[in-house]
């Protein structure tokens, strides 16, 4: 184990956030970077347990122990070659995901969890910075060609997986660069995108080949994809955006997020050639839904300049403790803040969106909301509850319903469940002979690493379909390796 006492002794520390009047100013990132020594220390805290429920939180089953030892003895080349084994991405892990391992922690039974995500970011952070991060080309070919539709976590871990294996892999993304939602979604304060862009070039060094701007099913059909390639795995995501249909929806100033936040990732990028048609600047925005896309919307809003930021939750506002119904090691539902919640704006928790209210020219003025209660399974208004709020934008971020019912679904013939989701059996396999699917088109909306957990995993049955056998690690291990429809 790393410091046997380190649990005892060191108490928790994460890195420490920028000024707030500072970081609003511009787009990078928000975190200061922690000395070296002093992550070594938050490694030493690791237990190294008899049974490390860390694993269990971690779809990936990240070897977070013997990282964490690795680390506070400051073997940084073995460090990232135990994190790589099971991570093909642990930099955007390590700033994106909620870190289920924590809450899984032994240490966090009665007091605070390691640092894990921060280690993991470290880690992965240190080998770049000390070129231990190198393409890994296989040694030879198999003369079989893969087409992997969308260039999100999963595609990309489905696309590294099976380069490495010698395949021939082809990554078509229809928008004008490479990293799906990682790109366009995230906003640049939470992940810079020269962090995607360094892992694409590794990728690419590897030989994995990347289509942009091309639109399947409209710049290619679904059969002659088909016929141009042996196996076709879809990564295409959950982009299917929840609406809110209550009276004044037409009014203009209400977007959902994801119309949104593109052009925010543009402006704080330096690329926008025109001035972008959704701007916060000096309005009054309204943000409905209290998630991580709500929170992306916030910090965006703020640095553009909004007058004022509200977001609204419909749920009650979380405890600050575990729930007794989600007790430890489960992910437990608790009130969080966010670096953009430390940066502005009020969040307003137990209400409902009755009606947009607009003026005569068609532009969004307000919100009638009125207060709720959860009675029995469903949310009751309080009557009496209901007032107005100014708005002159407003950002629907209420999750999303499954992948876009696209000329592509059509063209390629693959049957969708009762949840709106790409069917498909335990191996990953859709359908449709040679088809899989994987990340949120399969699983419905989930968390970044469920996105690489399932990328890694298609990979797996995606050579074994191919060559008959595969060596290809599969974190979601499939009841049956049967890979017939």
């Amino acid at each position: 184990m790393a410091d046997p006492r380190g649990f005892l002794t060191t108490q928790r520390e994460t890195p420490k956030r920028r000024a707030v009047d500072v970081r609003i100013r511009d787009w990078k990132e928000v975190y200061e970077e922690q000395p070296f020594g002093d992550l070594q220390k938050q490694a030493g805290r690791c237990m190294d347990c008899g049974i490390p429920f860390c694993h269990q939180g971690c779809p990936l089953g990240n070897l977070i122990p013997e990282w964490n030892d690795l680390i506070w003895r400051g073997e940084r080349s073995e460090a990232i070659n135990r994190l790589h084994a099971t991570n093909n991405f642990p930099e955007f892990t390590g700033r994106l995901c909620p870190a289920p391992c924590e809450t899984a922690c032994v240490v966090a039974i009665n007091t605070e969890a390691v640092t894990i995500k921060q280690v993991e970011l470290r880690t992965i952070e240190e080998a770049f910075n000390n070129n231990l991060v190198l393409p890994l080309p296989p040694d030879r070919l198999t003369g079989k060609t893969i087409a992997v539709i969308g260039s999100g976590p999963a595609g990309l871990a489905a696309a590294q997986q099976l380069t490495r294996a010698g395949h021939t892999v082809a990554v078509y993304e229809r928008a004008e660069r490479i990293g799906g939602l990682l790109r366009y979604g995230i906003p640049e304060f939470k992940m810079e995108k020269s962090i995607v862009d360094r892992r694409i070039a590794q990728m690419e060094a590897e030989g994995t080949r990347f289509r942009v701007g091309v639109n399947v099913g409209v710049d290619i059909t679904g059969q002659e994809l088909r016929t141009k390639y042996d196996a076709v795995v879809l990564a295409i995501g959950a982009t299917n955006w929840r609406d809110l249909s209550v009276p004044g929806r037409d009014f203009k100033g209400i977007h959902q997020a994801m119309e949104y936040l593109p052009w925010g990732n543009k402006q704080a990028l330096g690329e926008l050639t025109i001035e972008a048609p959704i701007n916060a600047n000096g309005k009054h925005v309204v943000i409905l839904g209290g998630g991580d896309t709500g929170a992306d919307c916030l910090g965006t809003a703020i640095r553009q300049g909004a007058a004022s930021v509200t977001q609204l939750e419909i749920m009650p506002r979380p405890t600050q403790e575990r729930p007794s119904s989600q007790p430890w090691p489960t992910y437990p539902m608790i009130y969080r803040v966010s670096s953009a919640h430390e940066e502005a704006g009020e969040r307003l928790y137990a209400v409902s969106t009755e009606e947009f209210l607009g003026d005569a020219d068609g532009n969004l003025r307000a919100l009638k909301l009125v207060e709720t209660k959860f009675i029995n399974g469903k949310f009751e208004k309080v009557e009496g509850s209901e007032h107005e709020i100014p708005a002159d934008l407003v950002f629907l971020a209420m999750g999303f319903l499954g992948p876009e019912k696209s000329e592509m679904i059509s063209q390629l013939e693959v049957q969708l469940d009762d949840r709106g989701n790409i069917k498909r059996d335990d191996a990953f396999a859709t359908t449709e002979e040679g088809i899989f699917v994987c990340g949120d088109a399969g699983r419905g909306q989930s968390l970044i690493v469920w996105a690489i957990a399932e990328g890694r995993s298609a990979a797996s049955a995606v050579d074994e379909y191919l060559m008959g056998e595969t060596q290809l690690p599969a974190p979601i291990e499939p009841t049956s390796r049967s890979l017939t429809v």
